[in-house]
């Protein structure tokens, strides 16, 4: 069955595949413990795992359609839910992908509903005969190989903010506002799951757990650097965005303010020469100059500088050339 792979994995790392057809969940022997990869998008390995002997509790947890990162003991095992990028031709990077995981000493259970190449990863290192020596170096490694997918995807997204940054002090006519939300959308998504996913990992690392070694914490820990580290940069992001955003706001309210005081100047010259040629318009008798040939010529040089003059008032007080 192409959606369900089945390993008995030695101490050294040897691997040995298990047909699930015959074997089911493989009861692994001394000091060897069993892999079982279910991918549920495999026509048939949904029914298969539904079939096998699983507690309902860990079924259902197995199986849910929507899960969050997470990490709960039950008995002697540990429910985990972690999250992947979504590498997937044609899906949203930020659509994450979630890896279910049934984990005890001697079988480990993993689920996805959708393909996780960090899965692939650790598939391919087993096939190489370099496989985990235990449950909790397995779980480790997936976690690990999670980071390794997610870390290109931040370093483009940090990329992407370093030239809206540029082009908001070189060029920000050319700066993309679309663009930017994208990059904010997406630091958010991968945020939210960064952070529930490192606390899960370093609850697994401090769980009583007998059959956890020092080894295995060890390998725990650096998984949980890794992802506070992803998540701190995904702040950084989110942080260095909002400023992008707050730059090009100032920049487009200055550009208006700068516009609306052209035209508050523009106003003012204009009012009081309107006042006076409308003054000089009114239909009444006694307006001086209506006999005289050369009035226009006169009022149309004195309005030219009336004009002149409040140019120069506002110049002199710093409205017109102001950046």
């Amino acid at each position: 069955m192409d959606g369900i792979r089945q390993w008995r994995i030695a101490p050294e790392g040897a691997a040995e595949a298990v047909a699930p057809e015959s074997d089911g969940f493989a009861r692994p022997v001394q000091g060897v413990f069993t892999w079982v990869h279910v991918n549920c998008a495999e026509s048939g390995a949904r029914e298969w795992l539904e079939a096998a002997p699983l507690e309902p509790l860990i079924l259902r947890a197995l199986l849910a359609p929507e899960t969050r990162p997470r990490c709960t003991t039950h008995g002697e095992g540990v429910l985990m839910n972690l999250r992947g990028v979504n590498l997937n031709p044609g899906d949203e990077v930020e659509d994450m992908v979630s890896l279910r995981m049934w984990v005890t000493e001697g079988l480990v259970v993993t689920v996805q509903l959708r393909r996780l190449m960090a899965v692939s990863d650790v598939q391919e290192s087993i096939a190489r005969g370099q496989g985990p020596d235990g449950a909790g170096e397995l779980v480790a490694r997936l976690a690990l190989r999670l980071a390794d997918r997610v870390e290109p995807v931040v370093a483009g997204l940090n990329e992407k903010v370093d030239v809206l940054e540029d082009q908001v002090i070189e060029e920000l006519n050319a700066l993309s506002r679309r663009e930017l939300g994208d990059i904010r959308r997406v630091a958010i998504v991968l945020r939210r799951h960064m952070a529930p996913q490192r606390d899960a990992l370093s609850t697994f690392e401090i769980e009583d757990l007998g059959w956890l070694r020092a080894h295995d914490r060890s390998r725990l820990r650096e998984a949980t650097e890794r992802m506070t580290r992803l998540a701190e940069e995904l702040d950084a992001i989110r942080d260095r965005a909002l400023v992008v955003h707050d730059q090009i706001m100032d920049a487009r309210a200055e550009a208006m303010n700068r516009q609306m005081l052209l035209l508050s100047v523009v106003a003012a010259i204009f009012l009081p020469l309107g006042l006076l040629t409308g003054l000089l318009g009114i239909n009444v008798g006694g307006m001086p100059g209506a006999d005289n040939p050369d009035a226009f010529w006169i009022v149309s040089a004195g309005l030219l500088a009336i004009g002149f003059i409040l140019l120069l008032v506002f110049w002199r007080a710093g409205l017109l050339g102001r950046r």
